[in-house]
């Protein structure tokens, strides 16, 4: 396991190239994100923000390149390694993935328990905390056909917050709600960048964007760059 450094970096990626099965994505990728930073990736469907998602939690292998992610190297990293690295990061889904069949306070059990949280205690008194981070503090019992779209991705980013990740990686979160609601998750996930942990969020929305502004790189024609936070050059990336 290699450090980065400075200490500060927690993501950094060096003439990456990201790949899906045999299709090259994105070539030349450089990225370095800092602790609490909030950084936005902005481009079309297809463009390659997923597939950077899916690098960096090490779901798809680093093609070329070297990258860093919470103290891993993307580049060399062991497969047994990967639950590790994994539990440094928050996933936040665009499709929730909840269990259906089971309580709000379950899913985030069963989450707990499959992380090697065996304290009963313990388990509960992290539910309880991350509940109240989100708002939820009054829903445990609730199934999730109970909840909004809004409180369904409430949960889901409670779940990500579970093992105190020094990272989030949101994959269109607010794709699925509506403008308001949109605007409900992504103040909860600009606080949480507040709290000293980056966040990386794909996105869709410029006026989200617009209204929150923050680093922003853009996938396009095979390629990642960063932006500016020019209105109208916003409402080109879209």
């Amino acid at each position: 396991m290699e450090e980065i450094t400075p200490l500060d970096t927690i993501i950094e990626l060096k003439s990456c190239s990201i790949m899906q099965q045999d299709h090259l994505v994105l070539s030349d990728v450089n990225l370095k994100v800092e602790k609490g930073e909030f950084v936005y990736l902005v481009g079309r469907v297809g463009s390659g923000k997923t597939s950077l998602i899916r690098t960096l939690n090490a779901q798809l292998p680093l093609a070329e390149g070297e990258g860093w992610v919470a103290g891993f190297s993307l580049h060399t990293i062991k497969k047994r390694e990967i639950p590790m690295l994994r539990r440094k990061l928050g996933i936040v889904f665009q499709d929730f993935q909840l269990l259906t069949d089971r309580s709000v306070h379950d899913n985030l059990e069963f989450a707990l328990r499959a992380t090697g949280w065996n304290n009963k205690i313990a388990v509960e008194e992290r539910i309880k905390e991350v509940l109240e981070k989100v708002g939820l503090q009054n829903k445990g019992f609730k199934m999730p056909h109970q909840l909004s779209g809004g409180e369904q991705q409430r949960v889901v980013i409670a779940r990500a917050l579970l093992n105190d990740p020094e990272i989030i990686l949101a994959d269109e979160p607010t794709g699925n709600l509506d403008p308001e609601t949109s605007e409900e998750i992504h103040v909860l996930l600009k606080n949480i960048s507040n709290t000293g942990r980056a966040v990386i969020m794909s996105t869709h929305k410029h006026s989200l964007v617009r209204k929150f502004p923050g680093r922003t790189f853009r996938c396009e024609n095979g390629k990642l760059s960063e932006t500016d936070q020019d209105d109208q050059v916003i409402e080109l990336l879209f």
